[in-house]
């Protein structure tokens, strides 16, 4: 591998993030820890010791988690892509100890992470899902600039961005060509952490050398639907309605109960605002609302959520589950570290009836992608599927039944897309 790289690509995900850096005629993803070559979007802030090179305590990627689950006193930041495009980026959030971060400079000391263990090149090209915002053009645009201003920053000058499921389709037919493929047209499911992408894309191996490759991208399109969202539907329909979600109060004479406020809990299934349900004022107002509550079990276990700040560890639990029924199997989610013997069931139709909605729309997008390309369901050669939330089973299964004619390919889930940034990187940087 080259000593100083001149240039690298970053797939910056909402859950794992990768690099590749040129060596010799490859670019391979580089080891971002020992044995792995993708890491956790994730940093810790630790209240005291452990500090980073240059910045404040924090830790990165499963040293991150890690010292969530081992728990540290501090905080753990999970899925800072999803506020690209919002406000909160330049909102300044606790992080402990006394301390505050810009959320900007949340992402930016995790791309200067990425830099770092890349041998700080200057050059780089960036991963992006097709909609930051749906719906949004404006908000789509800031998310870039807010991305490209977070890589800027830590010392990026020549900063190009690719749509992600584009990356993914260049994986896909390097592949292709080494079984012997001719030429084909590809629908890329890219279904992450924070949005479900599509691109139709004309692969084959008199295309794979030219460098302008616009003309073989026949649609691209996407929604702000992935697995974060299905972590949340979960959690809500699995776990939270043993604390309260959707339960109504003590009836008063002539009236029926009233339903407890959902606020805390929609709060409490978001990753990046479980921490505002820790502030002082929002446990005192809570502590105040048991008479709301005709289940008071359910109010004491709210309150060691929000009194211990165990609401990071629900929404893992949460995350746990999901997978664990994603093959098809019915599960139980252990919450003893909120009340001793608590272990609650989740079976396979809750996940369903949770994810339904969701996964209908998803299906949608990926049918309206290959419409925008003037095509239909029967002129797709191959489906391929790349992404974390691709392991959910029932999602694949429902994707694949509305293109029964194409050959159903599966990627690396977590390196298919920075494996094609790379490609798309070498054609453009050397």
């Amino acid at each position: 591998m080259n000593a100083s790289p001149t240039f690298c690509a970053i797939d910056f995900g909402t859950s794992n993030s990768a690099v590749a850096v040129p060596d010799g005629d490859l670019m391979p993803l580089i080891e971002l820890e020992p044995g792995q070559r993708t890491m956790p979007t994730a940093v810790f802030y630790f209240s005291e010791g452990a500090h980073d090179a240059d910045g404040p305590p924090r830790a990165f990627g499963r040293a991150a988690v890690a010292a969530y689950v081992e728990g540290h006193d501090g905080r753990l930041m999970r899925s800072m892509k999803s506020i690209l495009g919002s406000s909160l980026i330049e909102q300044t959030t606790d992080v402990g100890g006394g301390r505050g971060a810009k959320y900007a400079d949340i992402v930016a000391g995790y791309l200067k992470r990425l830099r770092r263990l890349a041998g700080e090149p200057e050059r780089v090209v960036l991963g992006r899902p097709v909609f930051f915002v749906d719906g949004e053009p404006e908000r789509d645009a800031a998310a870039q600039a807010q991305l490209e201003a977070c890589a800027r920053a830590v010392g990026f000058t020549d900063v190009q961005f690719q749509y992600e499921p584009i990356a993914a389709a260049f994986d896909f037919e390097q592949q292709a060509i080494r079984e012997g493929k001719g030429e084909q047209i590809v629908l890329v499911a890219d279904i992450g952490g924070g949005t479900s992408d599509f691109s139709v894309v004309r692969v084959g191996p008199e295309r794979v050398t030219r460098l302008a490759r616009r003309d073989d991208i026949l649609a691209s399109h996407g929604v702000h639907i992935a697995g974060t969202d299905f972590d949340r539907h979960i959690e809500l329909a699995g776990l939270l309605q043993a604390f309260g979600y959707r339960s109504t109060g003590p009836a008063k004479p002539g009236q029926p109960g009233r339903e407890l406020p959902s606020g805390i809990y929609f709060d409490l299934a978001t990753w990046h605002l479980i921490n505002t349900c820790y502030a002082p004022l929002r446990v005192a107002e809570w502590r105040g609302m048991k008479s709301w509550f005709s289940d008071l079990r359910q109010h004491a276990r709210l309150m060691t959520v929000l009194e211990e700040g165990l609401g990071h560890e629900l929404a893992a639990r949460a995350e746990g589950a999901k997978i664990a029924v994603s093959g098809g199997a019915d599960t139980t989610v252990d919450l003893s570290l909120v009340e001793p013997g608590l272990v609650l069931p989740l079976s396979e139709k809750t996940a369903v009836d949770a994810l339904r909605a969701d996964l209908d729309r998803i299906i949608a997008t990926a049918h309206e992608t290959v419409a925008q390309a003037g095509l239909t369901a029967g002129q797709i050669d191959a489906l391929y599927f790349t992404g974390g939330s691709t392991g959910l089973r029932l999602l694949v299964d429902g994707m694949a039944a509305g293109f029964p004619q194409a050959a159903r390919v599966t990627g690396d889930r977590f390196a298919s897309v920075a494996t094609g940034l790379g490609l798309h990187a070498r054609r453009l940087f050397a």
